[in-house]
């Protein structure tokens, strides 16, 4: 079994820190990586860390991980509400899939209250800010007995 969780995000999470944050707080992706890997680390795991605002590298690393990754921690960012390739990608990828919104998406706009990547997830972790990446770590580490 392979001892890496991916973690990818979608467009615009570039931005975090500086884009909206009294959504999506002032934690940085630095930041954020930082977590996923202390996390990580804790169950005896290493990460592979992402970010994209090109639909087509996040399904690339889709199936990448399908030969290397124990499983999948998503943000896809807007994607999520529009993306059927992404939904097929991960659905041709066999180990879990965990899905994470930093924000609360069922109390935004209608439009975001729609995911295709939840057809999917064996988990959705939404509104819990950037704590949520180290929650999905935490699950993945759990469905592989560690």
């Amino acid at each position: 079994m392979s001892k890496t969780i991916y973690v990818l995000n979608g467009p615009n999470l570039n931005l975090l820190g500086k884009r909206q944050p009294d959504i999506y707080g002032r934690e940085t992706m630095a930041d954020v990586e930082a977590l996923c890997v202390a996390e990580a680390k804790k169950h005896g795991f290493a990460i592979r860390y992402h970010q994209s605002n090109r639909e087509y590298e996040l399904i690339d690393w889709i199936h990448e991980a399908r030969e290397n990754a124990a499983g999948i921690v998503i943000n896809a960012g807007a994607f999520t509400h529009t993306s059927i390739a992404i939904l097929d990608a991960l659905n041709a990828y066999d180990g879990p899939v965990i899905e994470v919104h930093i924000s609360n998406v069922h109390k935004r706009e209608e439009f975001r209250h729609h995911s295709f990547i939840s057809a999917r997830a064996d988990g959705v972790i939404v509104g819990c800010g950037t704590q949520g990446y180290a929650f999905g770590i935490a699950r993945i580490a759990a469905l592989h007995g560690q």
